[in-house]
């Protein structure tokens, strides 16, 4: 598994317990973490392979 930070950790296990696709500001609301910022960690880890966009501005994990 690719390297994360620390908060790509928190969004990514977020987003696994969640069980399913949310909307970033759903995750900066229950995470404390800046909306904006939120978008660009998405952007982050689905570069990275970890997560998807099941339909517009909803993402999940990938599946494995």
């Amino acid at each position: 598994m690719a390297e994360l930070t620390e908060k790509e950790k928190i969004v990514f296990e977020f987003m696994k317990n969640k069980g399913k696709p949310v909307r970033p500001g759903d995750v900066a609301k229950a995470t404390g973490i800046e909306s904006k910022e939120v978008s660009k960690i998405i952007k982050s880890l689905r570069e990275k392979g970890l997560v998807h966009s099941p339909k517009r501005c909803y993402y999940a994990p990938a599946e494995n």
